[in-house]
């Protein structure tokens, strides 16, 4: 299968790539995003004959897209999944209520979902890398989560150097220290002064920058991205979309064509945009809920087809992963329902005049897919301590789901919301929501299992006794400078 770019061709890039060539050189066209020509089917066929086992659906799904990655760099990287707690169901679906059942993304190595595509797609691009004997700096900015998956998968990879992007005070004590404790030689973590979407745009800037690639060159290294801008990325997170569709079937919730809701905290809109492609595939999935928290300019433009950063003030949340403005990956839902012209029309109002507008049709369409809301912090600690009562402890992102799942849905299907972190990582948040506050990580950790009974995995615990390796905090601006200095 081929790869198209969603602002149209520059008449310098090749108009169509292959899957290999987007995920090692993931920048477009005018600063655009690679997206399939076409989706495979998806159908009530494929899901019943690959659905049951995990890592044979991913293969299935990679197979479907026709990827030119040698069988052998495909299995090596599905063996990724050895890494969960349960290698066989690396992602449990577990029923709430009776209609409600929560799809658990963090059983990897660093308790969040971003493992679940950056185990296997770390380990493809590393040996593609060494394959073609090239060597790579991967660059990710981070809301907390991307950060920890992105060094955990590439660390003392020979052919590849990471430079991680997080912003100073903007994640939790344990994302941080996943971060600031990685002691392998071929990686770089840089505290910013600022918030994402700061990290993320200079990101994007330098993935644009001749400048920049062209000293790259001349040190023999290529430019590539862990974020969900790759869509190496985004292939694997359209796997456990239509798994949780197959584990309904096999729970005996659906038969097979009975349609489901999803609902996805979304912040860069990746395991949303997953989803949708999983939708327009043919699983029988109803409509995307989006939910966000009081950065909730998500659900103002699939209210109103608005997207306007102007007047707005990131705010730090204890949902953190979703405290973002600009949300890349909302440009490839554009492209696919209105094009390449329009996309780029609208990326470059938004660039220029800090936003965009869907006329009345367009919106219409969009909300064919999706409707969305957002909850503020009180309301999901309300959620957490009502679910924690019943048994069920969970954290402050998968929390936002519940308000879109008692108030968006317009039918009674059956619901799978998606669980996108483990609690031990806003440990701090869980234990106000259930009346005590703390001022360390540790202290929560330890009191939210006394009093409820959950777990808390050794390797969080581990975090507390690391030496901290990356202590850097600097200004966006020296960013280049950093990165160059580590090279």
């Amino acid at each position: 299968m081929q790869f198209i770019e969603t602002r149209g061709n520059d008449g310098k890039k090749a108009e169509k790539v292959s899957f290999s060539e987007a995920i090692l050189s993931p920048s477009a066209s005018f600063g655009g995003l690679y997206v399939p020509e076409s989706l495979p089917d998806f159908d009530e066929t494929f899901i019943k004959e690959y659905g049951a086992r995990y890592r044979d659906l991913a293969k299935a799904v990679l197979q479907a897209f026709a990827i030119d990655v040698d069988a052998q760099i495909v299995d090596r990287a599905l063996m990724r999944y050895e890494r969960f707690d349960d290698p066989d169901t690396p992602v449990p679906v577990v029923k709430l209520k009776e209609d409600l059942y929560v799809c658990e993304l963090y059983h990897g190595p660093t308790r969040a979902f971003k493992d679940m595509a950056l185990q296997p797609f770390g380990s493809m691009l590393g040996d593609l890398a060494q394959a073609r004997n090239e060597h790579y700096l991967i660059m990710a900015a981070t809301s907390g989560d991307t950060g920890p998956a992105t060094l955990e998968t590439f660390k003392n990879h020979p052919n590849v150097k990471v430079v991680c992007l997080y912003p100073e005070g903007g994640t939790s004590d344990v994302q941080r220290l996943q971060m600031v404790t990685e002691d392998a030689p071929n990686l770089k973590v840089l505290g910013v002064k600022g918030n994402f979407d700061d990290t993320q745009n200079a990101l994007k800037s330098l993935l644009a920058s001749d400048s920049f690639k062209a000293e790259l060159r001349r040190r023999d290294i290529a430019l590539s991205a862990a974020n969900s801008v790759n869509f190496g990325r985004i292939i694997f997170q359209i796997v456990y979309h239509i798994y949780s569709y197959a584990e309904l079937v096999r729970q005996g919730a659906i038969a097979y064509g009975e349609k489901i809701y999803l609902v996805v905290p979304s912040g860069n809109f990746g395991n949303a945009l997953g989803a949708y492609y999983a939708k327009k595939a043919g699983v029988p999935i109803e409509k995307i809920l989006i939910a966000s928290n009081v950065n909730n300019i998500l659900t103002e433009w699939i209210e109103t087809g608005v997207y306007d950063l102007n007047g707005r003030r990131l705010i730090r949340t204890e949902s953190p992963a979703m405290d973002i403005l600009k949300s890349s990956n909302i440009e490839r839902v554009l492209f696919d329902l209105f094009g390449a012209d329009r996309t780029k029309a609208f990326m470059e109002s938004l660039a220029k005049e800090g936003r965009f507008a869907l006329n009345k049709e367009e919106l219409s369409q969009l909300q064919m897919h999706f409707a969305a809301s957002f909850s503020t912090d009180a309301e999901c600690e309300a959620v957490i301590g009502d679910f924690a009562k019943e048994g069920y402890v969970m954290d402050t992102h998968t929390a936002t789901c519940i308000k879109a799942y008692k108030t968006l849905r317009e039918k009674a299907l059956p619901t799978v919301i998606y669980s996108t972190a483990e609690w031990t990582k806003f440990s701090r948040a869980v234990a106000k929501a259930l009346g005590r506050q703390f001022s360390f990580d540790k202290d929560a950790l330890q009191w939210v299992s006394q009093e409820t009974g959950a777990k808390v995995p050794e390797m969080i615990y581990a975090l507390f006794e690391k030496p901290i390796v990356h202590q850097a905090v600097v200004t966006k601006e020296k960013i280049e400078e950093e990165m160059l200095r580590f090279l």
